[in-house]
């Protein structure tokens, strides 16, 4: 088993990595919490497979919320029926809510124990790739709103994340390559080997280790910067313009992954259109078209442009966006408005 500790501001969390983790998710909990009761929020697509195995495993009483799966769903109005679910259980705060499948799941359960009775215990059973190597951990809780991604939240650390490898053989093929999307991402931004390691046939074979290399990088860089003000934002890589992309097709027409895949490349345009004599565009294009994501940009870039306008990283007439010129190392760079839109006109 692989263990990493985050020390935030108010909180240490464990994050535990290893196969079949997810059979001893009862007695894992029990060592870090105390409940007189447990809830679990899942989705329609994850609680088939294993909602009963960890409810059994519990000998106090286990409730749970059952969601419907997708991107769309990550409404404040999904949010009031966790909350009713939590009220009819008899949830209080000394007691565990477990966020049980992908990002959507443990964001709108971050925010829900965050915001319950101003805060209950958490625990992330992360059941996607992208899940396990990036939102689970560090304590971004968040839910869409009409105008933009992610702009309602708050920072809640989980107290345990418990990271099994061996669930990702129960995904889809496309929902796995999505979550490659956040690794190569970890590649380019801190650790140019990930790179080399997801450019082997046989990487899949490697999942565990890669898996941990990307979850160190996101515990480092939390530590430094719990709150996004400064280091956390190079893991926007990519995510500026994905984000606008996921808003422009109602957040049903491309998955995160895919979104974030098309961002990087568009980011890295955006640092050959500002001025980068090494350019790494060709490179990663082909990394990502090897693992089979896209990297075109879908809409028009007046639209895109318009859509990210609404974006958490626009503060007054600037933009933080982070290029990368040298693979494993990420700048911050703001930018103006005005010239970010003839930037992204010229890409």
């Amino acid at each position: 088993m692989k263990k990493l500790t985050l020390s935030g501001l108010n909180d240490i969390s464990e994050i535990l990595i290893d196969e079949k983790i997810i059979d001893n998710v009862a007695g894992l909990c029990l060592d870090v919490f105390s409940p007189s009761k447990v809830h679990i929020v899942t989705d329609t697509n994850v609680a088939p497979l294993y909602l009963e195995n960890i409810e059994k495993q519990f000998s106090i009483p286990v409730t749970h919320s059952i969601l419907p799966a997708g991107e769309e769903y990550k409404r404040l109005e999904t949010i009031n029926t966790i909350y009713t679910d939590l009220i009819n259980a008899d949830i209080t705060r000394k007691d565990l809510i477990i966020a049980l499948g992908g990002g959507v799941i443990g964001d709108m359960t971050g925010f829900a124990a965050a915001t319950f009775l101003r805060g209950v215990s958490l625990c992330q059973i992360p059941t996607t790739l992208l899940a396990q190597v990036d939102s689970s951990v560090g304590g971004k809780t968040a839910v869409d709103m009409p105008q933009g991604k992610n702009l309602v939240g708050a920072f809640y650390q989980p107290r345990l994340v418990l990271i099994d490898p061996y669930v990702l053989k129960s995904l889809p093929e496309h929902i796995f390559i999505d979550g490659m999307a956040e690794v190569v991402k970890y590649g380019c931004i801190q650790n140019a080997d990930i790179l080399d390691m997801v450019s082997k046939p046989d990487y899949k074979d490697n999942i565990s280790n890669i898996i941990y290399e990307c979850v160190k990088i996101k515990r480092d860089v939390v530590e430094v910067d719990e709150h996004d003000t400064g280091l956390r934002m190079i893991l926007n890589f990519g995510h500026t313009i994905g984000h606008a992309i996921e808003k422009l097709g109602d957040y049903t027409k491309f998955s995160h992954g895919n979104a974030v895949s098309m961002g990087m490349i568009a980011a890295m345009k955006l640092s050959d259109a500002i001025g980068n004599d090494n350019s790494l565009t060709a490179y990663l294009s082909g990394i990502l078209n090897s693992i089979g994501l896209p990297t075109s940009l879908p809409y028009e870039k007046e639209d895109i442009f318009n859509a990210l306008l609404s974006d958490k990283k626009k503060m007054g007439d600037t933009m933080n966006f982070i290029l990368v010129r040298t693979m494993g190392k990420a700048e911050i760079e703001k930018i103006e408005i005005d010239r970010l839109h003839k930037l992204i006109k010229a890409i």
